[in-house]
């Protein structure tokens, strides 16, 4: 696995679904075989998956929304690999 560059731009993959889930209290990664229920995280991150910002925007956004959390860059960035190895998304 390798981290994705910052000027990549992911989307969740075809045949995959975010929502919120009440039931679950938090958001889920729905596909035909199963549903994959993410932290806070996890949400916060996949949804601003959209196919149009790029890493470094995604990382801008989260930055500014959550000021002063450690390392936060790091975070997204080994969360998107993750989310790439999975096959939840893809990168352009």
């Amino acid at each position: 696995m390798s981290l994705p560059s910052l000027d990549s731009v992911p989307r969740i993959r075809r045949g995959f679904r975010l929502q919120f889930e009440p039931a679950q209290g938090c958001h889920v990664l729905l596909y035909p075989e199963g549903m994959v229920k993410l932290n806070d995280s996890a949400g916060e991150i996949l949804q601003r998956v959209d196919g149009s910002r790029d890493v470094a925007a995604i990382i801008a956004e989260l930055s500014k929304s959550f000021p002063g959390v450690p390392g936060i860059d790091e975070d997204i960035l080994a969360f998107l690999e993750v989310a790439h190895a999975q096959f939840w998304i893809e990168l352009h």
